[in-house]
């Protein structure tokens, strides 16, 4: 039997990408999954898929930007399993522009997803990992939260912060038998370079992005993560392609 079987693991962006590809193994592995994104068709498409397979699913239409949400999402899983062993903080956005292009909106956007959107899902995870004694937060960042690239500044400066974020969390729950996990993907097959309008940044993204991982390899990192046991805490990940 798996590690992993009857575990409550929520996850946010779990749409697409990485956030849906781990669902996807998780439940695989047996356990409960949670997940989240704003876009609620894709959501139920994937729960179908899931329950198709004999998967535990619960779907929760979630926009981490916003508190209540998040706070909504931690609830559901506790009304219907009674605990949360691990939340994944994946949901991200990576419009990429030249700072000179000024696209201030799309700057205050990746702000508010992938910074708020971290801290809202420690807000919402933590007191009740806190109460139940365990637990396990796992916040996704990139390679871009250890060098800049020109055009992904403000992205960087985003995962730069989950990273700093993530290493003060680890370092505050020590001894409160609360785990904490940086991911850190390369490049990663997912839709995050289709929200970028800057021309210059698409198609210097085309060619970056030529070689990619497989979506799988970090939701096997992340699988492994939550499967060790609960007296190791695996801090940080960083998985790059072989080139």
């Amino acid at each position: 039997m798996s590690v992993l079987n009857g575990k409550v693991v929520i996850i946010t962006g779990a749409s697409s990408g990485i956030g849906e590809t781990t669902a996807r193994l998780l439940a695989s592995q047996g356990a409960h999954t949670v997940i989240g994104a704003r876009r609620l068709e894709r959501l139920e498409a994937l729960a179908s898929d899931i329950r198709a397979d004999g998967g535990s699913v619960v779907v929760q239409q979630l926009d981490v930007t916003d508190l209540e949400q998040m706070q909504a999402i931690i609830e559901v899983a506790m009304s219907r399993f009674g605990r949360v062993d691990a939340i994944v903080n994946n949901a991200g956005v990576m419009p990429l522009s030249p700072l000179e292009a000024l696209k201030i909106e799309e700057w205050n956007r990746m702000i508010d997803v992938n910074i708020r959107g971290v801290l809202h899902g420690i807000a919402a995870g933590l007191p009740v990992m806190k109460e139940q004694g365990f637990g396990h937060v796992i916040n996704l960042a990139s390679i871009g939260a250890y060098e800049v690239t020109p055009t992904a500044a403000v992205y960087c400066a985003t995962k730069y912060a989950v990273k700093a974020i993530t290493d003060g969390l680890r370092q505050e729950v020590a001894g409160q038998g609360i785990r904490v996990t940086l991911v850190s993907p390369g490049v990663t097959e997912s839709e995050l370079a289709e929200s970028i309008s800057d021309t210059e940044a698409r198609e210097f993204m085309k060619e970056y992005r030529r070689i990619a991982l497989p979506a799988s390899s970090i939701a096997r990192a992340i699988a492994y993560a939550i499967e060790q046991p609960t007296n190791v805490d695996v801090n940080e990940m960083v998985i790059r392609p072989v080139v």
